[in-house]
């Protein structure tokens, strides 16, 4: 299985600057594969320390964190020799042995030749009280689930997703109809690798429903292992709550969906956990185009979206037979799969701000607004193959912006002041974006 993620992981190795590496992401993304992989594909050796239930490891820790006895003590755990270039240390659920966290700082400062790469799920929640987190001394990656173009690659269609990255535009019109097909395969499974692997070898949908199910039960059980006990039920409210946020045409998070007379207040540290879990991506609402929109991010309107598209349907019951309706799946929940899937798209893209805009009025609302860097994007989202631009157009007018995006089922396009990216090609927003203004 191909991940982008491993080209980042390959650039680290090769940095003068590398720092121990911490790679995030919700539970089942990928992150254990990923790290072993990139050890077989890059190192001589691979020593994999896995801190969950480990006391042996708890008590090497537990000590000085000299780097020298730590060494050694890793070398006797692992029965092997662990040279500086040609071995890569993992520390797999890093957050339950909080001090070797801590010691990250020390192999920095004073072992850096060692190549060290950790992950832990709930490394943004997990921190015990009172330890010390190694700022400044770690590099991060984001791991999410794979995106379209990596799901394309893993179902055997490589050469559609080169399309992809050459934009030959031309040819793919050509071949639209096998990228709709996909999106919609795409829609149903998801990209929890799990889900996507059982898909690409049997194209069984019901054993990746319920694989999915697995999956969102797995959740469940870290709500009541990993939070603290009285905001338990309002995690599963919320995490509940979350399709019929999005299945209605709401400009921002109703906290009265959860529950009759709920108050901001109340689910503000459950909101706060879903997000540090990576369970839930939290797209704050924008009242001007300015660069840089984070400091214009109205913090009080939001929209929660999931971390992955398969598991929105699981969760909402989206059966199977809507795949073989044309295009039906794409106006399930009035859009929510599709805007579902136009955030999860976006926040792939590295250093790339993800907002929403909405007037005071309400009369103009732009599904996502993203920063480059360079410029102000208005993203407006269509599920089927609807051409009006009325809110695009009122958002240029007031903000000057020099190119929009309309994503949508219709085939590419660029005119003077807009571009419509089909819905399959919404990754590629930045580069299209640049080229579209230096021409």
């Amino acid at each position: 299985m191909y991940r982008i993620a491993m080209e980042k992981l390959k650039k680290w190795k090769e940095s003068k600057r590398r720092k121990p590496l911490i790679i995030e992401g919700a539970r089942q993304v990928g992150k254990t594969w990923l790290m072993q992989e990139f050890g077989k594909q890059e190192y001589e050796h691979t020593v994999y320390i896995n801190f969950d239930s480990n006391s042996r490891m708890a008590e090497l820790f537990a000590s000085d964190l000299d780097t020298d006895r730590l060494i050694m003590g890793l070398e006797l755990y692992a029965d092997c020799k662990i040279e500086p270039d040609y071995t890569l240390l993992i520390f797999d659920e890093v957050q339950e042995v909080p001090r070797a966290l801590t010691s990250l700082k020390y192999f920095y400062e004073n072992a850096p030749e060692y190549h060290i790469v950790c992950a832990g799920s709930l490394l943004g929640i997990a921190l015990h009280e009172g330890t010390s987190f190694p700022v400044g001394k770690v590099d991060f990656l984001k791991l999410y689930p794979l995106s379209f173009r990596e799901f394309l690659m893993a179902t055997d269609k490589g050469r559609f997703a080169g399309l992809l990255d050459q934009k030959d535009f031309e040819l793919i019109t050509s071949f639209r109809q096998t990228y709709i097909d996909f999106l919609k395969y795409y829609y149903f499974v998801g990209g929890m690798p799990e889900a996507v692997q059982s898909f690409a070898e049997n194209k069984d949908f019901n054993e990746v429903r319920n694989i999915q199910k697995r999956i969102l039960a797995a959740y469940e059980q870290d709500f009541s292992k990993h939070a603290p006990n009285e905001i338990v039920p309002k995690i599963r409210m919320l995490w509940n709550s979350i399709p019929s946020q999005l299945a209605k045409e709401n400009k921002k998070f109703i906290y009265g969906l959860i529950r009759e007379g709920a108050r901001a207040k109340e689910y503000e540290t459950a909101i706060m956990w879903l997000s540090d879990c990576g369970l839930v991506h939290k797209v704050s609402r924008v009242n001007t185009a300015e660069i840089p929109l984070k400091a214009y991010e109205d913090l009080k309107a939001f929209k929660l979206f999931l971390v992955d598209v398969g598991l929105l349907g699981c969760m909402a019951g989206l059966r199977q037979r809507t795949l073989l309706d044309g295009n039906q799946l794409f106006v399930e929940f009035k859009g929510a799969l599709t805007e579902q899937y136009v955030c999860q798209q976006l926040k792939t893209i590295e250093d790339l701000g993800v907002y929403y805009y909405t007037n005071d009025r309400g009369s103009c609302e732009i599904d996502f607004v993203v920063d480059t860097g360079e410029m102000i994007v208005p993203i407006e989202v269509k599920a089927e193959e609807n051409l009006k631009a009325k809110s695009l157009r009122t958002f240029r007018e007031k903000f000057s912006c020099e190119v929009s995006v309309r994503t949508s089922m219709a085939n590419f396009r660029k005119e003077d002041w807009l571009v419509n990216l089909p819905l399959y090609a919404i990754e590629k927003i930045v580069e299209i974006t640049d080229e579209h203004v230096i021409v």
